[in-house]
């Protein structure tokens, strides 16, 4: 029998929590779990946190704020939420009102308790020259550290984070990819079945650092692949899915009930848990993500099976498939671009499909779509894919004509395959323009109105935390062409978003005559007039500022110093009118602390 859900929380917490010394976490108790915003629109944002609360028997009265400093001087939303057991003390608020294309921090409490600050940023409206996402997909915990989670909160430079799926996954500990270098063992240690199970994984996931981290600085939008129900899911089963496990769709209810509870995705109602929607950056791109799993898909065949080619198989069942067609023919978007979970481009050896559980396994569907784009005549189609561990870049053609091109994002921590033989694959494929087949990381789309690019990063280790990255291959499909071309150049987006969230426990850190004050935000970047900085407290000793231009000289302007508010952040503020447009770097030092940030005068 299962463990009731309250005893298996309780002994995850005696578990992670019971230390002799004082946890990093502890400054953000009962907040374990971190923050999180998805699901961005032009006026709304899903919020998210998970309390702990000490009584797992009554509801739980959460407090949340929302406003347009990581001080909370300009509060622009405010209110409570309820939340019990029934949803795992889970707390998720769609913010409305909100502005458009404008960041936002949040946070949460609870009995006098603090969350962390969040960082999120609502979708524009109008013309817009740019946008940049990192792709995300398969984080096995158990395979090794999150160092790609890691690597892109480093950037800084992103609008969004797309997960395309294999966010957890379902078996029992060890029973896929363990990883003997590492000590990383998710919770429950057996497969997960219950809802109990469900959520306990999605505990044991958040307890990651470089994970947390990353959904306290970016808006993600998410779709679920197999692994957050079982492997090779499809409508009405899954190969990981036996009849001594129960009933699949109740297994089915549970896992897509957990995801809507842990992650900020924003149900179409109560009731619906349907993942396929839009969400459009302006004039420039619409993006559409897919459910290739769960909504319709008929159950997977192999190749030589006849059913194959049968007419009315289908990976996203009829109304899924009508939507797509109805928000591919929208006008008002250069660029549509699908969040999809498996393959869709051909990938063939000897003429036969290897990977049925990707499009190639429903090549009547397919067909259907593609005929689709050539009867409408849309072009700049462009797929996003994940789920089978590796890199690609391939064009999209039916039969000899283009119709768009791919880019399948490699896994976090899942293996791939042994050893690369990516030339075999292109050279009996010849739309496949790369093949990647062992390495671990995540993809940089950047889009604008010339082109879309795809920039693979890879990390050097996923078996230590202290991990590299790197961008080793870039491809680039110019507006109307639908096919892609190489370049040595990886993509340049609109800059570092320099309007940074404070580390968790930094803000309820008490100042005090030997504490050093650091740098937490600079803004607005760019900037005409005014440039605000906030740090951590005033630090009792003498600031050292240094403003430095693009050719190295020390401009000589200091900062108005403005006050330290309840939440113990100072504000300073530096009129730059007088200078000249052009790259600046300001430094700031406080003791052995220093922190330099570039800014932009216009």
């Amino acid at each position: 029998m299962k463990k009731l859900f309250c005893v298996s929380l309780l002994l995850l917490s005696l578990k992670v929590f019971s230390q002799t010394s004082v946890s990093p976490l502890d400054c953000i108790a009962p907040f374990y779990h971190g923050v999180a915003s998805g699901d961005p629109l032009l006026d709304r944002v899903i919020i998210w946190t998970r309390v702990t609360p000490q009584d797992f028997n009554n509801n739980a009265i959460v407090n949340y704020k929302v406003a347009t400093d990581n001080a909370f001087i300009n509060v622009v939303s405010q209110g409570a939420v309820e939340t019990d057991a029934t949803k795992d003390f889970t707390v998720k608020v769609d913010v409305t009102g909100l502005s458009p294309n404008t960041f936002y921090f949040y946070e949460f409490d609870y009995n006098g308790s603090f969350s962390a600050v969040g960082r999120t940023k609502t979708l524009p409206v109008g013309d817009v020259e740019n946008v940049r996402f990192a792709v995300v997909s398969c984080a096995n915990l158990e395979a090794g550290y999150f160092n790609v989670y890691q690597a892109i909160n480093e950037r800084n430079d992103v609008d969004a984070i797309l997960m395309l799926g294999d966010y957890i996954y379902e078996y029992g500990s060890g029973g896929y990819s363990p990883n003997s270098a590492i000590d990383r063992v998710w919770e429950p240690e057996d497969e997960i079945i219950e809802l109990a199970d469900y959520r306990l994984r999605y505990s044991s996931y958040h307890m990651d650092n470089a994970l947390r981290k990353l959904h306290q600085n970016y808006a993600w939008i998410c779709v679920w692949d197999d692994h957050e129900t079982a492997n090779d899911s499809y409508e009405n089963g899954a190969q990981n899915h036996s009849s001594d496990e129960g009933e699949w769709l109740t297994r089915k209810e549970n896992g897509k009930k957990a995801f809507f509870e842990w992650l900020p995705i924003r149900p179409k109602s109560p009731q619906n848990t349907q993942i396929f929607r839009s969400f459009k950056w302006g004039n420039l791109a619409n993006l559409i993500m897919l459910d290739t799993r769960l909504e319709g898909r008929d159950i997977q065949v192999s190749a030589d099976s006849p059913e194959i080619n049968d007419t009315t198989r289908t990976i996203l069942g009829q109304e899924q498939f009508n939507w797509l067609k109805e928000e591919l023919s929208l006008g008002g978007q250069q660029w549509k671009v699908l969040g999809n979970q498996v393959m869709m481009g051909e990938v063939s050896l000897l003429g036969n499909p290897i990977n049925t559980d990707g499009w190639d396994g429903y090549p009547a569907e397919r067909q259907r779509l593609f005929d689709h784009l050539v009867q409408d005549n849309i072009d700049n189609f462009v797929v996003l894919t994940g789920d089978i561990h590796t890199s690609w870049a391939l064009d999209l053609e039916n039969g000899s004509t283009p119709v768009g091109v791919e880019f399948v994002t490699p896994s976090v921590t899942s293996p791939g395959a042994p050893f690369n033989v990516g030339g075999l694959i292109s050279f009996q494929n010849p739309h496949i323009k790369y093949v990647e087949l062992t390495k671990k990381g995540f993809i940089i789309v950047d889009i604008s109105s010339g082109k879309i690019q795809s920039d693979w990063y890879y990390v050097n280790t996923i078996n230590e935390q202290n991990a590299s990255n790197s961008c080793q291959k870039s491809f680039y499909s110019n507006s109307g062409d639908n096919t892609l071309t190489t370049t040595t150049t990886p993509s340049i987006g609109h800059g570092e978003f320099n309007v940074p969230i404070s580390d968790p426990c930094s803000r309820f850190a008490s100042l005090n005559e030997n504490t050093l004050a650091t740098l937490i935000a600079v803004y607005p970047n760019p900037t005409q007039e005014l440039l605000y900085v906030q740090t951590n407290g005033k630090s009792t000793e003498e600031n050292n500022w240094k403003l430095i231009s693009s050719l190295g000289t020390e401009v000589l302007i200091k900062p108005a110093f403005v006050e330290v508010n309840l939440n113990n952040v100072a504000l300073y503020i530096f009129d730059i009118s007088v200078l000249a447009e052009g790259d600046y770097m300001l430094v700031y030092q406080s003791g052995k602390n220093k922190t330099i940030v570039r800014f932009l005068k216009i």
